[in-house]
């Protein structure tokens, strides 16, 4: 593609541990990899601006009045007071379009400079915030007993979406992690919606990082450990498998959060290693044997593709994204109950040369998953935005804009 739009990207989280950070690294890499002239600005330890080859980096420090969204991500509602610096770092740029990963504090920045600026702007949809917030509050609530605490999060779930279906009319393309979002997004903004997949790193995370050699069988799980993760589904599991006769296993969590100590006090057998990067990372995923993810929020799942990489079949739920990542009885199970995902694994634990051939197609499945791929495509719906052409990104879209207007949505 040439020439390269020039993009000025202002992701909310970028240094933390999760999905959103993780994608906007690799962005800012892809750029970099492909002499691509790009503008990153987003939050760090000090308000500096570095240049790393025709990447700009523009990072700006969070002020005292932050508070934390989650561990370790925090939102600054001030950080409108650098408005005037970005907007000349952009200008100076010659940003033709700005992207924003969502309506925390860098994209409120990012929209009003856009909005300013007259540029297009492209938001990404990467966290169903709407369901954060309703099962949060249920969380919370739960003292008040079981019917009140639904009908709180039920309605705090539907007024986070009305907020969340404004702010994305604001943009000028959308992009949607999985085929189900496209679709409901083109419903919700009437705008155009292409589809953002995610690649996997296939060198770090591999199964030649397998380090322990034991006969215990390791159930996997790595991620935020908070309600809307579902991860107190796990003391359910370990019950379940005892329950069942399964006695030589583990379970391997990597993350941490709210859910913490709760599950320390509720899973014996459990190794909590706290929070992993890097070569640390992938040797945790090659020590395990099945990779479980219990939510039923995420709109991908980076880890499943990193599972994957690693060698493991996953035990996914049948809401959300990481479906669509899944090939059912081939690269791991989809479970719609609870009972369906207890025996998913117990089944994977028991037959050997089944859980061997599912792990060699979740290795295989993985390699064919590439950043550069995966961030193609997005430069091309950038292009697409700066054209003003109908949006076309490919025959998933096509065939998802078609539903959608067989439905009568725009």
């Amino acid at each position: 593609m040439n020439p390269w739009p020039r993009v000025a990207f202002l992701p909310d989280t970028f240094h933390e541990v999760n999905g959103v950070a993780h994608t906007s690294r690799q962005l800012q890499a892809f750029a970099k990899r492909h002499a691509v002239p790009f503008l990153s600005v987003h939050c760090g330890p000090a308000t500096e601006k570095t240049q790393d080859g025709v990447v700009t980096v523009l990072e700006l420090k969070r002020g005292p009045a932050s508070f934390a969204l989650d561990a370790h991500l925090d939102c600054d509602p001030f950080l409108l007071r650098y408005k005037k610096m970005v907007v000349d770092e952009i200008k100076h740029f010659g940003a033709q379009l700005i992207h924003i990963t969502g309506p925390g504090d860098l994209g409120v920045l990012g929209s009003a400079i856009a909005w300013q600026l007259k540029l297009p702007l492209v938001i990404s949809w990467h966290t169903s915030l709407h369901e954060y917030a309703g099962r949060r509050l249920e969380q919370t609530l739960r003292c008040l007993g079981h019917h009140t605490s639904r009908r709180a999060g039920a309605t705090a779930e539907q007024a986070s979406m009305g907020v969340l279906r404004w702010f994305y009319r604001r943009a000028s393309l959308v992009l949607a992690p999985n085929d189900e979002l496209v679709e409901m997004l083109s419903r919700l903004t009437h705008k155009p919606v292409f589809l953002m997949r995610r690649g996997v790193n296939t060198e770090l995370f591999s199964p030649a990082r397998r380090n322990l050699t034991d006969s215990t069988f390791r159930i996997g799980y790595v991620g935020r450990l908070t309600t809307e993760k579902n991860v107190r589904f796990l003391a359910e599991l370990g019950t379940a498998l005892t329950s069942l006769g399964r006695t030589n296993f583990e379970f391997l969590i990597v993350g941490q959060g709210s859910e913490s100590e709760w599950l320390r006090q509720h899973i014996p057998n459990a190794v909590f290693t706290g929070v992993l990067r890097g070569e640390r990372l992938a040797a945790a995923f090659a020590n395990m044997d099945v990779f479980v993810f219990p939510s039923k929020t995420d709109t991908f799942g980076n880890v499943i593709l990193e599972a994957f990489a690693a060698g493991l079949p996953a035990v996914v739920t049948s809401a959300g994204g990481p479906k669509f990542l899944v090939e059912d009885g081939v690269t791991g199970f989809i479970a719609a109950s609870e009972w369906e995902f207890i025996r998913a694994v117990n089944n994977l634990m028991c037959d050997a040369p089944r859980h061997t051939a599912m792990c060699l197609a979740a290795r295989q499945y993985a390699c064919a998953q590439s950043w550069d791929a995966v961030f193609e495509k997005v430069f091309e719906a950038y292009s697409t935005c700066l054209n003003g052409s109908s949006p076309n990104a490919g025959k998933e879209h096509a065939l998802l804009s078609s539903r959608v207007h067989e439905r009568g949505g725009s």
